[in-house]
């Protein structure tokens, strides 16, 4: 996987076992943990990222359910679904994220 953000680049150089274990336990997380299949799990990932206001989380997340299939009306209609729940300016900033990483 591709770093896209250069403070994970140097925290990986930094903490390198930390990033380790890290990096064991999303993996055992995302791909062994459950029956949803790849693109789901980036969509879910997305929400949570949107939802909680982590903002380069959702940057990687989007990027990564591009790369397993989602279509921009797929990541669109995942920050939409936020709103009821996470409130509508959560999904302001998530969705300035989004058109900002979409070319125009």
């Amino acid at each position: 996987m591709e770093d896209i953000h250069g403070s994970f680049k140097k925290f990986k150089k930094e903490f390198p076992d930390i990033y380790e274990a890290h990096q064991t336990l999303g993996k055992q997380i995302h791909e062994g943990s459950g029956p949803l299949p790849e693109k789901t799990r980036w969509l879910i990932k997305v929400a949570v990222s949107s939802a909680t206001n982590h903002k380069i989380a959702l940057e990687t997340h989007i990027t990564r359910a591009k790369e397993a299939g989602a279509t921009n009306e797929e990541i669109m209609h995942t920050l939409l679904l936020i709103i009821q729940t996470a409130g509508f300016p959560t999904f302001m900033e998530a969705y300035k994220v989004f058109k900002e990483m979409s070319p125009r």
